[in-house]
């Protein structure tokens, strides 16, 4: 019976990353996937396709004293090509704060086409009391894309964040 409750907790404790690695590599819900290095070397502009234009959200919880927008409003890409595109993070509290960012696309589907290379939602986020930081995110569409016809209709994919403060930072991280 114990070796059952022990198991139990095990899964509930597993169940949250073992749910977003499933999300990432999947694409479900929206959730954007991460790609590996050899995927993305392969990369190449697909010719002749159809624009993808690709809006930018950003947004703060309120437990969060921060200011977080993106940088440009959109970017016109094709699939296959990547693309760079800027958030701007700043702390506005007097105190050193870290945040993490949740991300996903919309339409839900695009997630499955949707792979960033490299970007800020990776790791938590420390900003100095007063700091502001720019926030890259290096990404592009999977020309596989144009091979579901479940994604003939989809010219628009909107990228959105949100940070969310994480744990309290001890009384010395503070004053670091």
């Amino acid at each position: 019976m114990i070796s059952v409750v022990v198991a139990a907790t095990g899964i509930t404790y597993a169940s949250v990353p073992l749910y977003k690695v499933f999300c990432q590599v999947t694409g479900y819900g929206g959730t954007t996937k991460v790609a590996d290095k050899d995927m993305a070397e392969k990369m190449v502009p697909v010719k002749g396709s159809r624009l993808i234009t690709v809006s930018f959200d950003g947004t703060v919880a309120d437990s969060l004293p921060w200011q977080f927008r993106q940088s440009q409003e959109e970017i016109k890409v094709v699939p296959g090509e990547s693309a760079l595109a800027f958030y701007t993070a700043k702390n506005i509290s007097d105190k050193n704060l870290t945040g993490v960012a949740t991300y996903n696309v919309f339409p839900l589907k695009a997630g499955a086409y949707f792979n960033k290379i490299q970007c800020f939602c990776f790791e938590e986020q420390r900003l100095g009391a007063g700091e502001e930081l720019d926030m890259p995110v290096l990404f592009f569409i999977d020309p596989e894309m144009l091979n579901d016809p479940s994604m003939d209709n989809v010219n628009h994919v909107t990228l959105s964040y949100m940070f969310f403060k994480t744990d309290e930072a001890s009384e010395s991280e503070e004053n670091e």
